[in-house]
């Protein structure tokens, strides 16, 4: 029996991401419509942008569908598609910056090493200290298990003892280590959590039995249950499972300006159709907001 530690998985992880094709990974390939270039709105673009003629965009690439690495290591996926609009509109650049830490990357964006993330990040009263959100949808946390759900993980109260992989530096790996720590006070074994960058990581701990859940965003997790042909399926969904509610969006460092050019440029995405048609395009009906707002996840907590 060979027993892979997070290293390899993550190595090989990332290996069958970029061996992998558009076609054979069944992806969308409906074309989204470009957008005219907005001249007011990119006269409100902070002036370091505006005179490099990009945006630097730090994200992991593993993100699915919001981000996709494929075979020749270009990324695709909703956030893709979004930020291409968002680009073609205020006539910037979208340049890629891969970090497969998320942590990392708001790290690199407080440096100034970045000017955004346009993946959809967990949007949370604790990383509004440092960070302003622009939210464009709404998620939610359940697991990932084996089909037939064998270990009958139907909560967070069933993780006690069990193997659970999540993504290094998110919100859900530190939920599941709190219920660790409820588990040990009651008396039961704790959850051994499994750390790793990125989503792929994770997913390959299960889908080898390294793992006996995946604990992470419903997004992402319905993508890979859909590609593992059967052999995966969804736990405890339609409950809170630690969180509340739960909005997701671009990041940008706190008071940056960016924010709300960001914010004016989903606003007419949203106005214009194309964010639904870019959300159902990549399967995310259920994660549409009415409208985007910055940091609405602390508002909610108000």
């Amino acid at each position: 029996m060979r027993i892979f530690n997070k290293k390899t998985l993550t190595a090989l992880a990332g290996s069958c991401l970029v061996a992998m094709s558009a076609a054979a990974m069944d992806l969308p390939t409906e074309a989204i419509p470009a957008q005219p270039f907005d001249k007011e709105l990119a006269a409100q673009v902070p002036e370091s942008i505006r005179s490099a003629g990009r945006i630097r965009n730090a994200v992991t690439g593993s993100f699915s569908p919001y981000s996709i690495t494929l075979a020749d290591r270009t990324i695709v996926g909703a956030a893709t598609d979004l930020a291409t609009a968002i680009g073609q509109m205020l006539g910037l650049k979208i340049e890629y910056f891969k970090n497969p830490s998320f942590s990392g990357t708001l790290m690199g964006i407080k440096a100034g090493r970045y000017d955004a993330n346009l993946e959809p990040a967990g949007d949370y009263p604790a990383r509004e200290k440092l960070y302003d959100f622009v939210d464009f949808a709404k998620e939610y946390v359940v697991f990932a298990v084996k089909a037939g759900n064998p270990k009958n993980v139907n909560g967070l109260e069933d993780t006690c003892g069990l193997r659970v992989s999540v993504m290094a530096g998110g919100s859900a790996e530190r939920v599941i280590k709190t219920q660790s720590d409820r588990c040990v006070k009651s008396g039961k074994a704790p959850v051994e959590v499994l750390a790793f960058d990125g989503q792929a990581a994770p997913a390959m701990a299960l889908s080898s039995g390294r793992a006996d859940a995946f604990f992470s965003s419903q997004a992402p997790l319905s993508y890979f249950v859909k590609q593992s042909n059967g052999k995966l399926q969804l736990a405890a969904v339609g409950k809170r499972n630690g969180f509340g509610d739960i909005y997701q969006g671009a990041t940008v460092s706190k008071g940056d300006p960016m924010g709300p050019v960001l914010l004016k440029c989903y606003q007419k995405l949203f106005a214009n159709g194309t964010y639904e048609k870019i959300m159902r395009k990549w399967g995310l009906e259920n994660n549409l907001l009415k409208e985007p707002g910055i940091n609405l996840g602390g508002k909610a907590k108000k």
